[in-house]
């Protein structure tokens, strides 16, 4: 039985959606944003506070930190280091050009602020001397030098070595809400947001925005409307839906986390980039639904689990327990300083 909190919550959901869709919506909005605006202001203080406290304070830490791997069994010390040389395939020792200016690759702005926390509450743990390559923002090329980042092409070879992967930009890729809904009380369509700024979107939007069986939107700026044009719908808006579309933008989806972590069911192509998620050790049809290229399946596979709940929720079972390998904070430290100290362990001074 749920918390009193959530049989509330429930209870209000089931209410309002006996009322019109506008004022769902904006209901459900209401609610959503003041969780969101906590969640960004509790993780820039915490960010901020940890910011303040000396190097030496966290140097310290680092090897009773890495100690903790000793003290695992070996299926759990193999468990991490799969993931460790998920993220880090360096395997040669390499050398950073001399003329490489770390410094300047830390841009100003809001956008970088939360790659900046990311990446310095990993860096801090170690000698301040240390050289190392970063890059921020969406990456979808392969640096020419061992590189940390957030993003990379998926490849089965070595050919995506040099970007090592961190969790960068947590605030934007690890945001969750509770799903309160089972599958069978969702809407039995397939719903998605997003702009309209890609080819392959506008002829998504030419073929479904009028299916009956999609609630497909176009969101993009006001000076650029279109025909497509729907409401905005937020994270629990689009949760009161059985399936969810998950799209790559610049380089992953942002929303595949949260669709992975609820009661909806996950529609998407074959992923071509990886970040920290490890969307390249995704499984078609055991952790997510996997689509043609061209979409032409779309409506086919809405049906066919509409009558098959069963294998619906066998799917998202699958996908709640990838989600929840990423929850372990203490785990989550570990693997990325054992993926930074690989890095510095296969670099050589000149």
């Amino acid at each position: 039985m749920g918390s009193p909190l959530g049989l509330v919550r429930s209870y209000i959901l089931l209410s309002i959606r006996l009322v019109g869709s506008p004022v769902r919506y904006e209901f459900m909005a209401l609610l959503d944003q003041p969780k969101k605006n906590f969640y960004k202001f509790r993780y820039y203080l915490r960010g901020v506070l940890n910011y303040l406290v000396p190097p030496k304070v966290w140097q310290r830490q680092l090897d009773d930190i890495l100690r903790v791997f000793d003290q695992l069994s070996p299926a759990e010390q193999q468990s991490i280091m799969q993931r460790v040389n998920y993220y880090n395939k360096l395997q040669t020792p390499f050398v950073l050009p001399e003329n490489l200016n770390f410094d300047n690759q830390l841009y100003n702005g809001k956008k970088s602020a939360a790659y900046t926390l990311d990446f310095k509450s990993l860096i801090r743990y170690f000698p301040k001397d240390i050289s190392y390559s970063y890059l921020f923002g969406d990456i979808v090329d392969v640096p020419d030098v061992p590189t940390f980042l957030k993003s990379r092409p998926i490849r089965a070879d070595q050919s995506n070595e040099n970007s090592v992967l961190l969790k960068l930009n947590k605030i934007r890729h690890y945001y969750v809400v509770k799903d309160e809904l089972s599958f069978e009380n969702k809407i039995p369509k397939l719903v998605w947001r997003g702009k309209s700024n890609r080819p392959e979107r506008i002829k998504l939007l030419e073929q479904y925005f009028d299916n009956p069986v999609c609630d497909f939107g176009d969101t993009h700026h006001k000076k650029k409307r279109t025909v497509y044009e729907r409401p905005f719908l937020t994270i629990p808006q689009q949760l009161e839906y059985r399936y969810i579309l998950s799209i790559e933008g610049n380089d992953v989806a942002t929303n595949l986390k949260w669709i992975m972590a609820s009661s909806s069911l996950c529609f998407m192509r074959r992923p071509r980039f990886e970040t920290w998620f490890m969307e390249g050790s995704l499984v078609p049809n055991f952790h997510y639904v996997l689509l043609k290229d061209d979409y032409s399946d779309l409506e086919e596979k809405v049906s066919h689990y509409n009558r098959c709940s069963e294998e619906a929720n066998i799917i998202i079972k699958n996908a709640n327990n990838y989600f929840r390998q990423f929850l372990d904070e203490k785990q989550e430290l570990l693997i990325s300083l054992k993926v930074v100290e690989k890095y510095l362990r296969y670099l050589k001074s000149v």
